[in-house]
C-alpha cells in the first residue's frame, strides 16, 4: 500500500467528510482515472478494522455472485 495521496484521494475526502468517519476507503474500477483505490482516516491504527470488514464484503460478494 503506498503511502500519500491516491488517484481518488478527493473523492475519499469527500466520503470520509460527508459520513464524519474516522477511516475511509474509495475503490473505484474502471474510473476516469482507471482502477485504483485511496485510504484516509484521523487515527491509521483503525487499519486494523478494515481487514475484518474486507473480509466479510468478500465472503458477502461471493455468496450473492460467486467468483465469477
Amino acid at each position: 500500500m503506498a503511502i500519500g495521496l491516491g488517484k481518488y484521494d478527493d473523492l475519499c475526502t469527500i466520503v470520509r467528510e460527508e459520513a464524519e468517519a474516522s477511516l475511509a476507503l474509495v475503490i473505484i474500477v474502471k474510473g476516469k482515472k482507471g482502477s485504483g483505490f485511496s485510504i484516509q482516516g484521523e487515527d491509521l491504527s483503525d487499519l486494523v478494522y478494515l481487514s475484518d470488514l474486507l473480509r466479510n464484503t468478500a465472503d458477502q460478494i461471493e455468496q450473492s455472485y460467486g467468483n465469477a
